[in-house]
């Protein structure tokens, strides 16, 4: 019990640290960015009048005109209106109603008069709330192993948010500095995880070379396909707000790696586990044994980890899928030609080749390095 409460104790220091180390990066971040436009949270008081068109398409949307009071800011406590019935179509546009809280946007028209527009709402209570509730199941689960975790999961957003994306930002290479932040981001989870012992080594050294073999074959192929990294409606806005001229081809390469690196991670700890686990329940077996039966654990694991991969990459290009699939005059070889198609394909393609790389690797690595003494115990 006592050895529990230490650890407890060492895990919340640890977390406390990080936590000092992130924050101030954050208000960094948050002071980088910047827009012409003014924005601030406002409340719902009344909903002034309200009128339900119907587009061509046959579907319905409802235009409001509502009385707002401001909460944040110099507009704290002032009324303000916000005219959203016209007679355009804004297809984003929301359904209020009374006390709900909304991102307004303020400009000054042409005339020089005051206009206010709706632009989403605040929803960032419900996601503090479902954070506390993931935190809270995490640690009653996992306990340790779980608090872990979550020191790890903070060490990855401390190293993309103040290591990764300010040197993006400066102009260097995003290829590279993704590279070198997620070997970190691997060194730093794995070790807080599993301990420093031979396990943590081998999961490390594995994912290092499944990470150049992704790395490798990433850059062939983009290059093969021509893919430019630009055919996302995100890239418009990295242009028109970045005072520095940012490698997109680059960026493209480096989220590939930073996707890929979860689920390298998950397949290499979950096979190191595996050999573990077969050398404990039987220390007779010889390296060649251990490495034959944990490969087929790993050749079970894989084709949930490739579908993982698809699923995942499918779910976020699934509106322009369906767009494509409403145009029937489309074929599904022009379908795969479009470059954010075939964006996800090699995506897909490429992170499924190096979790596939990254087992074989493991199991040997693993059957030969994990050992039992004589008293049956772990060499760690």
């Amino acid at each position: 019990m006592v050895q529990f409460q230490k650890n407890i104790m060492r895990v919340i220091i640890s977390a406390f640290c990080i936590g000092i180390l992130i924050l101030p990066a954050g208000f960094v971040f948050a002071e980088e960015i910047s827009t012409t436009d003014v924005m601030f949270e406002a409340k719902v008081l009344e909903i002034i009048d309200q009128r339900e068109i119907t587009r061509e398409d046959g579907s319905k949307a409802i235009q409001q005109d509502l009385k707002l009071e401001g909460q944040s800011g110099e507009w704290k406590n002032k009324e303000m209106v916000h005219k959203g019935i016209s007679d355009i179509d804004v297809i984003s546009s929301g359904v209020y109603k009374k006390g709900d809280r909304v991102l307004v946007n303020y400009i000054k028209n042409s005339e020089g008069e005051d206009e206010y527009y709706i632009t989403d709402y605040v929803r960032r209570g419900y996601l503090y709330l479902l954070a506390i509730l993931f935190v809270f199941v995490i640690i009653v689960i996992g306990r340790i192993k779980g608090l872990k975790a979550l020191i790890g999961l903070m060490a990855s957003f401390f190293v993309i948010m103040a290591f990764i994306m300010p040197r993006i930002l400066s102009g260097q290479n995003p290829l590279w500095v993704s590279l070198i932040g997620s070997f970190v981001i691997v060194l730093v989870s794995i070790y807080i995880t599993e301990g420093f012992n031979k396990k943590s080594h081998v999961a490390l050294i594995s994912i290092f070379f499944s990470l150049l073999s992704t790395l490798v074959l990433s850059i062939i192929f983009t290059e093969l396909t021509r893919l430019r990294g630009m055919a996302q409606e995100e890239t418009m806005y990295l242009i028109n707000f970045s005072s520095i001229a940012i490698d997109f081809k680059g960026l493209l390469l480096a989220g590939i790696l930073l996707g890929t690196l979860g689920v390298l991670d998950d397949g290499v700890i979950s096979q190191v586990e595996a050999i573990g686990q077969i050398r404990e329940a039987n220390p007779a077996l010889s390296n060649y044994q251990v490495f034959k039966a944990g490969l087929k654990v790993g050749n079970a694991h894989l084709g949930a980890i490739i579908n993982t991969l698809f699923l995942t990459y499918a779910g976020a290009s699934l509106p322009l899928l369906l767009l494509f699939k409403i145009n029937k005059a489309v074929s599904y070889g022009q379908v795969i030609n479009n470059e954010v198609i075939a964006t996800e394909i090699v995506r897909t393609l490429v992170g499924s080749i190096g979790v596939a790389i990254s087992l074989p690797i493991a199991t040997f690595l693993a059957a030969y390095a994990i050992k039992k003494n004589q008293r049956g115990q772990k060499h760690d």
